[in-house]
C-alpha cells in the first residue's frame, strides 16, 4: 500500500536543526480520519510533550469532516495521545532534558492505512543560521538552473 503524505511541517525544517525523527501512531476520534484523508490537517504549531509515561500531541488542526453530521465532532486543536512504545518515550525524554531540545512535529502519512506522525527531536536555530540555510538554498537552486541551462544546449 505504501505511504500517502497527509501535511508537512517545512517551518519546522525552517526552524530548528531536525537531530533525529521518530514514527509514532495517532489515536483519533469520531471522523477524523476522514477529514486526514481529505487532507484537512496542519502541522505549522504542533509539537509532542511527554507527559508521565506517555507522549501526546499538542496543536495540530486537524478540521472537522464536512459531510457528517456534527453528532460526534472532536475539537480541532486538541491534544492527541502518540503511540509509541515504553523505551521510547522513556529515551526522549532524556532528550528532551537536554537544553534547548525539543519534540517538533514534522509529517503526517497514512502507512499502510494507519494514521502516523513523524516526530523530531530538534535543536533551535540563531537567525544568522536560518539566513545561511536560505543562501545555501538559492545557491543551490542557482547551481541546477544553471546545470539546466548548460545541457539544454
Amino acid at each position: 500500500m505504501g505511504i500517502k503524505i497527509i501535511c508537512q511541517n517545512k517551518k519546522a525544517f525552517h526552524d530548528y536543526h531536525i537531530v533525529e525523527t521518530i514514527e509514532a501512531g495517532i489515536v483519533l476520534e469520531g471522523n477524523e480520519v476522514k477529514s486526514l484523508r481529505d487532507g484537512k490537517a496542519n502541522l505549522r504549531d504542533a509539537y509532542g510533550r511527554i507527559k508521565g509515561e506517555e507522549a501526546f500531541l499538542v496543536n495540530a488542526h486537524i478540521s472537522p469532516y464536512t459531510k457528517a453530521d456534527s453528532f460526534k465532532e472532536a475539537e480541532p486543536r486538541r491534544t492527541r495521545k502518540l503511540l509509541l512504545h515504553k523505551k521510547e518515550i522513556l529515551r526522549l525524554t532524556g532528550k528532551i532534558r537536554e537544553k534547548g531540545i525539543t519534540l517538533v512535529a514534522t509529517k503526517m502519512y497514512f502507512k499502510n492505512g494507519r494514521a502516523k506522525v513523524e516526530i523530531g527531536l530538534a535543536k533551535g536555530k540563531k537567525l544568522y543560521d536560518k539566513r545561511e540555510t536560505l543562501k545555501k538554498k538559492d545557491l543551490d537552486r542557482d547551481m541546477a538552473r544553471a546545470v539546466r541551462e548548460r545541457n539544454k544546449d
